[in-house]
């Protein structure tokens, strides 16, 4: 694919009365294509690799320099990309739909066809996020297509991929699934491992050795219907955590859509409630910011908090999907059609 994207530039400044100072922000467009960048992984402070809804898998820096990945699209499956992970020598991308395939790519020899490494035929299979904890140890996570969610992990650094057993996950409730909005319903800490759900119920899955056995929390977040609930969460360290979403088909909605957590996510506390944001897709801790600040995004703007989540600021109107933050200072942004950079 040849890189078609231009570049604009804006600056934008905000003065906030409740302290939460950002004097300024700069979103700049690196990318246009006419796909959807929810599937967003920071390999350092100056790359970020996407897996796109057109079955594209590649790599983009901030000067906006793109490569893409070989990869060999089947037509028996949408190959629309929503999960994405890497290792220090590997990227993996996997599709939503079924047939689901989980590709490996060598990060050296990017123009080496991808691997198809995991594949699930079940005609029900859907698949939300993936994340790696370090070079060997990795999951991915799903809808349910019995009575658990579908959890997949690896081992060895994702050469082969083992699906856990219902019997050893907790049981689903009732119209409870997950929503592939930006690849941020798996969060981790050490051996810890959280998994955010919604729609009808929306819940904490935890576990605290790699995934060899779950437990889950009840929230007091949004749910009740197939569209609210959690649709992103984050964790700054084993205790502090933060989950945010809300309602896709009422996105100005803002009652208990987001909360936070000070003890490993045993206990979650809604905060800034009834107050902007209202839906958000993405969110994400800044770093080296002892937990205090963050910056979510949704399809109506960008908002940040510098208290933990308690106010928030809107710092832009412009709508993404997705974020990742890689310094004190820098994000990558995903939206529909577009990869931009932040300063802020």
């Amino acid at each position: 694919m040849i890189y078609r994207g231009f570049s604009f530039f804006m600056v934008l400044s905000f003065y906030s009365l409740s302290a939460q100072i950002i004097d300024k922000v700069e979103i700049k467009t690196i990318l246009n294509a006419n796909a959807g960048y929810r599937a967003l992984e920071a390999l350092n402070d100056s790359t970020v690799a996407f897996a796109n809804s057109n079955g594209e898998v590649g790599e983009i820096a901030l000067s906006g320099k793109t490569r893409y990945y070989k990869i060999d699209l089947p037509k028996d499956s949408s190959n629309h990309f929503r999960a994405i992970a890497s290792t220090s020598n590997y990227l993996f991308a996997l599709n939503i739909e079924s047939p689901a395939r989980l590709y490996k790519f060598d990060k050296q020899r990017y123009n080496q066809l991808g691997k198809v490494v995991f594949l699930d035929n079940n005609p029900k299979a859907f698949y939300d996020a993936m994340y790696f904890l370090d070079d060997k140890n990795g999951i991915a996570m799903g809808d349910p297509t019995d009575d658990c969610l579908t959890i997949i992990t690896t081992i060895d650094g994702g050469t082969t991929w083992q699906k856990t057993d219902c019997k050893n996950l907790p049981k689903i409730e009732p119209g409870e699934a997950a929503f592939a909005a930006s690849n941020t319903n798996i969060a981790s800490s050490g051996k810890n491992i959280w998994i955010a759900t919604g729609g009808l119920k929306s819940r904490v899955f935890h576990s605290a050795n790699l995934g060899k056995t779950w437990n889950v929390c009840v929230t007091p977040f949004i749910q009740g219907k197939p569209t609210t609930g959690i649709y992103s969460m984050a964790f700054y360290n084993s205790k502090i955590g933060i989950i945010c979403g809300g309602d896709y088909t009422d996105k100005s909605a803002n009652l208990n859509n987001k909360a936070i957590t000070n003890n490993g996510g045993k206990t979650w506390k809604i905060v800034a409630n009834n107050v902007l944001p209202g839906y958000i897709s993405c969110v994400q801790f800044v770093p080296n910011s002892n937990g205090k600040s963050l910056i979510a995004v949704g399809t109506e703007g960008i908002y940040l908090t510098r208290n933990g989540g308690n106010n928030w600021t809107e710092i832009s109107t412009e709508g993404f999907y997705s974020i990742q933050i890689v310094n004190e200072h820098t994000a990558f942004l995903g939206g529909q059609g577009t990869i931009a950079t932040l300063k802020f």
